[in-house]
């Protein structure tokens, strides 16, 4: 007798605010706080989980909207699934806050079918690989000089990261000193910056330029991820050591494939908490893999392990320290590095996550 097919029974999330543990700064932003949207979805007995970083909107939008397109669906049809969501956010403009909302759910979705068959998600998706490569990343431009070759440091030294990043362009006159001492706090590991978009053309070529004298490896927008051209024209202009990379506010495939065919880019990035999720994501990893680029996952790193695990050309994962502080202090199961590296625990279903509802609470937005 064929087993019934497991349908969705409800779906959920709330939105948590928390607070960054200093001022956090990168070339166009400020921010003291990240709200985080936590999505469950309940089939056969199994609840999934998902998140995204978000807008607490996107919150309501998954209880209001997306619970009732997705009541009584196939929980195992998850690019069916996807396609009603993500129709069910046309008229609301499919990108933003709703491919957000679309993110935490489709991880919901791909963690519950995982949990029903008891396997770790990386073995539902199909591995690549063990372990994934992180590099760390903050050096937010509002840190002391001290702070910002501390956390560098202790990455390198501690966590075994063969490459940190750390932000430029708030203070433009400041960065090469402070790239400089970033140098000389980490050695010969490999130095990133990412500028946000921050730079003018000229201006980012010309800092390239500079940053390159102390072994700068990548740089990341250094002019705005809508100026194809400008990326284009900083890629060529660049030094040869120096690679280019974009893509984290990619909400589509076609965002990724016409990054790629405007040779926009050396390293293409995605961030399942912004691309629709996990399908999203490893859409994005077949354009990728397609066009021979390079892929790079974008923050969240507990999030992005598995789906990494399994991504073709997946060169490593952003090592956040903001999404690194809020995934450990709110779920089990957070993954912890060795030699560089990150590892699914094949002991756990799914992803692998669970929510420390007590913990969370006290963080929790109204709604």
């Amino acid at each position: 007798m064929a087993a019934s097919i497991p349908t969705i029974e409800r779906v959920t999330a709330r939105a948590f605010c928390v607070p960054t543990d200093a001022a956090e700064a990168d070339g166009t932003l400020a921010w003291d706080r990240t709200t985080i949207v936590v999505t469950e979805v309940s089939a056969g007995g199994a609840v999934g989980l998902g998140y995204t970083y978000a807008a607490a909107e996107a919150a309501h939008l998954i209880n209001q909207t997306f619970a009732e397109v997705l009541s009584g669906a196939d929980a195992f049809a998850i690019p069916k699934a996807w396609d009603r969501i993500y129709e069910a956010a046309r008229n609301l403009g499919s990108r933003g806050v709703c491919a957000n909302a679309i993110s935490a759910v489709d991880v919901a979705l791909w963690d519950l079918k995982a949990r029903i068959l008891d396997r770790p998600l990386v073995h539902i998706l199909g591995a690549n690989r063990d372990t994934v490569p992180i590099y760390g990343s903050g050096g937010f431009t509002s840190y002391p000089r001290d702070r910002l070759t501390e956390q560098l440091s202790s990455w390198v030294e501690q966590d075994g990261c063969r490459w940190v990043k750390m932000k430029v362009g708030s203070e433009p006159e400041e960065d090469v000193a402070r790239v400089k001492a970033a140098r000389s706090a980490i050695g010969s590991a490999g130095l990133f910056v990412d500028a946000n978009g921050a730079f003018a053309r000229k201006e980012a070529i010309a800092f390239a330029e500079r940053f390159a004298e102390f072994g700068v490896s990548w740089f990341e927008e250094p002019v705005s991820s809508d100026d194809l051209d400008g990326l284009r024209l900083a890629r060529d202009r660049a030094p040869a050591q120096m690679e280019i990379a974009a893509g984290e506010y990619g909400y589509e495939p076609r965002y990724f494939r016409r990054m790629i065919d405007a040779g926009a880019v050396d390293v293409i990035q995605a961030d399942a908490t912004r691309c629709c999720g996990i399908t999203g994501f490893m859409r994005a990893a077949a354009v990728a893999d397609a066009a021979s680029i390079p892929l790079s996952a974008h923050t969240a790193p507990a999030l992005h392990l598995h789906v990494c695990c399994a991504a073709p050309r997946l060169r490593h994962i952003e090592w956040f320290h903001d999404h690194v502080r809020i995934e450990r202090m709110l779920f089990d199961g957070a993954p912890v590095p060795d030699d560089g590296k990150i590892q699914p625990d094949l002991s756990r279903p799914g992803h692998g996550l669970e929510l420390r509802r007590a913990d969370a609470e006290r963080f929790a937005i109204s709604q």
